[in-house]
């Protein structure tokens, strides 16, 4: 027998997304991209060591605009997740988890991420200008 008068139980469709919830799993999504970054590093000083064609054509893969693309996302995830960090460390210390201050720390954590992305890309490209 089918009631449709009972209450439905929570599920994601009822709930509308919060900051905090969504921050939280970004923070773990990154965390885990990041994992692929360290892949991309470990690729690039292998073609480092190997050879100076290996390492041309890493560099040129790099460059193409969605190597740029792929290293931009990698830039802001460990940005957003260092910022991400220290936020949980504030709360470590029993600080600013009133929720007032929970959200106000994740509008933070947001821009400061995309501010330190910003500016991490400033300075590489005014390095490779100057040499």
């Amino acid at each position: 027998m089918h009631n449709d008068n009972r209450p439905l139980s929570p599920h994601l469709f009822i709930y509308r997304p919060q900051l905090t919830a969504m921050l939280s799993i970004i923070h773990r999504g990154t965390g885990a991209a990041l994992s692929g970054g360290a892949l991309l590093l470990v690729i690039w000083l292998l073609a480092l060591a190997a050879s100076p064609e290996a390492y041309a054509l890493t560099m040129e893969l790099l460059g193409h605009w969605l190597g740029l693309l792929v290293l931009l996302g990698i830039t802001w995830m460990g940005a957003y997740h260092f910022c991400n960090g220290i936020r949980h460390l504030v709360w470590d210390t029993g600080r600013c988890l009133e929720l007032s201050a929970v959200y106000r720390g994740g509008w933070l954590v947001i821009v400061m991420s995309m501010i330190l992305t910003g500016l991490l890309w400033g300075i590489a490209f005014a390095a490779m200008e100057g040499s």
